[in-house]
């Protein structure tokens, strides 16, 4: 056990762990003209420029060394992979404000229990749901809408290879050769990723959309009552989709699943171009009726991701903030985050 400690002071800066790589320095780009912010990562040299182009203050904090770490801070936002829960575990503990943007499902599930055994005094919002929770509260808009008892909510994500990304944001890949728990009409049913294959309309283009596993689908069905839950990812490059599904149909997934193969499962997607734009289309259908938006964010899926980020910080530090866990889709007033997007260009256009 560490002994890392977070304090919390009302007056002190927001840390952002992972506050200088893609999504944190984006984060950080948001906050700073708000927030005081203090960045932290492996190797705080490299978030000198960040540091000093937002007036923030940067520190060492290696979640694997176990060399402890302390600070008085305002709030936490997690922009980095936390495997050990040691930023949430020392949020926690201190009664600061904590966000988490990163968590792939089964992390996630473990990190919701360990953080409602502790009894929070303050905010835990768990955003890691796509886009840093921008998918589930675009859902909650759809579903305030009244389409009556949810039956479906379908999410169909383009991932443009031409974007701007750090390495984190291929993760998702790691979980390829584990199959996962969804609701399908209600009943826990088990699935394949990269199974289920079909074609959408994603902002006009044509995308063909395969399984994936994201934490929207573990906490939708809970959260907002839905029956079936499903994400799906297509990629802006035909060839990147189809070597892709050729790794998976020879198995690549399930036989190299260990560290040893790393690398090469991540060099299929793996090759961030200079920029391109998030687009995310949301169908939601229920009892009384059927309602879609698809999300565009021109600025890229890095920004939109930190944007998420941004709207959750400023949730956990509002007057009406409650203690304890909650979720993006569990917005008191989601409507308000519709407009708020819309503020920093990001589209949400209506079927």
């Amino acid at each position: 056990m560490n002994n890392d400690e977070l304090e919390y002071d009302s007056s002190g800066p927001v840390l952002i762990v992972g506050g200088y790589g893609t999504v944190g320095a984006a984060l950080s780009e948001l906050a700073a003209p708000e927030l005081p912010l203090l960045l932290t990562g492996r190797h705080p040299e490299m978030g000198a420029a960040v540091a000093r182009r937002h007036g923030a203050t940067v520190r060492r904090w290696d979640l694997a060394d176990p060399e402890p770490f302390g600070a008085n801070v305002r709030a936490v936002v997690g922009a980095v992979n936390d495997p050990d829960d040691r930023v949430l575990r020392a949020a926690v503990r201190g009664g600061v404000p904590y966000v988490d943007i990163t968590r792939w499902t089964t992390r996630l599930a473990r990190a919701v229990t360990a953080a409602t055994l502790a009894e929070p005094s303050a905010p835990v919002l768990f955003s890691s749901s796509w886009m840093g929770g921008v998918t589930s509260l675009v859902t909650a808009a759809l579903v305030a809408e009244r389409v009556g008892d949810v039956t479906s909510v379908d999410i169909a994500i383009r991932y443009d290879m031409q974007d701007s990304a750090g390495v984190d944001s291929v993760d998702f890949i790691d979980r390829l050769g584990y199959d996962y728990e969804v609701r399908r009409s209600g009943v826990p049913v088990t699935v394949a990723p990269l199974s289920d294959a079909r074609w959408v309309d994603i902002a006009g283009s044509r995308t063909k959309v395969v399984r994936l596993d994201t934490p929207e689908q573990f906490t939708l069905p809970m959260t907002l009552g839905v029956d079936t839950a499903t994400t799906r990812i297509g990629f802006s490059s035909n060839s990147a989709t189809t070597a892709l599904l050729a790794a998976n149909k020879i198995g690549l997934f399930r036989w190299g699943r260990g560290d040893r193969w790393t690398s090469v499962r991540r060099s299929l997607l793996y090759s961030p171009g200079d920029g391109g734009s998030a687009q995310i289309r949301i169908d939601v259908a229920g009892d009384a009726g059927a309602t879609s938006a698809t999300i565009v964010d021109s600025r890229g899926q890095a920004h939109l991701t930190a944007l998420g980020g941004f709207l959750g910080l400023r949730r956990v530090l509002a007057a009406d903030a409650v203690a304890g866990v909650t979720f993006p889709e569990l917005h008191p007033r989601p409507e308000s985050a519709l407009r708020e997007l819309a503020e920093h260009g990001v589209e949400v256009l209506r079927a």
